[in-house]
């Protein structure tokens, strides 16, 4: 006879529906009760054969799965499930340890994982965001997507594509990185991620690593203790705690120091933090999405970044497209960009003229979708009437064609390439203008304290 978990259940349509995939009895029985207890139904399985046939005869609403069954992995099912059933959330259950395992899942399609010995604390909080990414309890209004995607402008194939990577990504609770240059939009592309997922009610935490200083990172990802060190006269929540339940945005990751790299790696992998001067690591859930400027193999291969740290954020890459990729958004760019300014203003909005739009379609932008905004942003205040020309605009000269590296080299990235041409005009500007720092930002179409960024980014002494 069958044990009791494995008599023909029929199923209670009107509440949710778990597939569990393990061949340990006591874990089965351990995930069902565990589930029975927050009003959701269950169906088991021991194999992948097994899985399958029940995915063909059932509708669930997430499916939990070991990795090693005796017919296959739990990756063959996550993949099986990503082709056959694209909206059903996978999480898998992984050895203790184990990231390799437990990322190569991630990669494969799983939405997030779960350690064993099994934290049951841990597998309730995994078990209702997927719940609520299936859409479980509160139908969402289809129109959100579409609306949160408002903030990417244009129309052009790489913004469609990009639209669509967002919207997939955002049904995952794998770490990801946004790699691009400055000015893409890289932060709000992590915002959108964040507010079409299962964790859009809580909070989104963004902090730019570089702009911390290096001996106060710890305490400020991770907290403190009252009288942990000098000038701690209180204690302090770190910035994990304060995303608890939502989504970490690590801005330019690259500038941390590599002693905070390994304790953030066991953060990411342990899911727990240990505040400064506390004794013990308290869980945390947060999804973690990185981002940086700089290429981090490039990073990785001079010993900048941690190998083991990179695998671990770089789960999935998502590439922002440069704005001299997609000239064809400029003008639909440039108009959103003049409404905020007018809104913000109180004023009328100005008029951009077609031959002021055919200058910016054939300007390159090193600076990206910012240095638009600093452009049209000048041209107003500088420009009498509401009317703006291509003469109102202040596009910079543009650098030597002998003064650049003639393009880039086998082993040159092309950001370092990049970061070369940005680095001559930035010098062309200062020698003309006699090292005068106002002047020069005024002849690159940028603000003061842009040009101070970019001088220091740029080592330019």
């Amino acid at each position: 006879m069958l044990p009791p978990l494995f008599r023909p259940l029929i199923l209670d349509m009107t509440k949710a529906h778990v597939l569990i995939v393990d061949d340990e009895q006591d874990i089965l029985e351990l995930l069902e009760i565990t589930l029975s207890r927050m009003g959701i139904g269950c169906r088991a399985s021991m194999d992948v054969a097994g899985a399958k046939r029940l995915l063909a005869s059932n509708q669930f609403d997430l499916c939990l799965t070991d990795m090693c069954l005796p017919d296959g992995t739990g990756i063959d099912l996550v993949q099986h499930i990503a082709q056959q059933y694209a909206e059903l959330p996978v999480a898998v259950i992984t050895a203790h340890g184990n990231m390799e395992t437990a990322v190569a899942a991630m990669k494969a399609g799983a939405f997030d994982f779960v350690a064993k010995p099994v934290d049951l604390a841990i597998l309730r909080r995994l078990v209702e965001s997927a719940l609520r990414l299936s859409g479980t309890g509160t139908q969402e209004d289809p129109t959100a997507t579409s609306s949160a995607q408002g903030g990417l402008v244009g129309e052009s194939p790489k913004m469609h594509e990009l639209r669509r990577l967002i919207a997939k990504l955002a049904r995952s609770q794998a770490p990801v990185f946004i790699s691009g240059e400055s000015g893409t939009g890289k932060e709000l592309a992590a915002r959108l991620i964040h507010s079409q997922g299962p964790r859009k009610e809580g909070a989104f935490v963004p902090v730019n690593c570089g702009a911390i200083p290096h001996d106060l990172v710890e305490s400020e990802l991770f907290g403190h203790m009252k009288g942990s060190f000098t000038g701690a006269v209180s204690a302090k929540q770190g910035l994990f705690q304060a995303a608890e339940g939502g989504t970490l945005f690590l801005d330019e990751v690259a500038d941390l120091p590599l002693d905070m790299q390994v304790k953030l790696l066991r953060a990411i992998q342990e899911k727990s933090v240990r505040s400064v001067g506390a004794q013990h690591e308290i869980p945390v859930d947060v999804r973690i999405i990185s981002a940086s400027h700089r290429d981090l193999n490039k990073q990785v291969e001079k010993q900048a970044f941690r190998q083991d740290l990179f695998y671990r954020i770089n789960v999935i890459e998502l590439q922002m497209p440069p704005l001299r990729d997609r000239p064809e958004d400029v003008p639909l760019l440039a108009e959103r960009i003049l409404d905020r300014i007018a809104r913000q203003s109180g004023g009328p909005k100005p008029e951009i003229a077609p031959s002021a739009i055919a200058a910016l379609r054939h300007y390159s932008f090193p600076g990206n979708v910012r240095e638009l905004e600093n452009i049209l942003e000048r041209a107003i205040a500088l420009k009498e009437g509401g009317h703006i020309d291509a003469e109102d605009l202040y596009l910079p000269q543009a650098v030597p064609i002998a003064d650049l590296p003639a393009s880039p080299g086998e082993e040159q990235p092309l950001e370092d390439y990049l970061e070369e041409v940005e680095r001559q005009a930035i010098i062309n500007a200062l020698e003309t203008t006699r090292w005068n720092r106002t002047a020069a930002a005024k002849r690159l179409g940028m603000t003061l304290r842009s040009l101070r960024y970019r001088l220091s980014k740029l080592d330019i002494d």
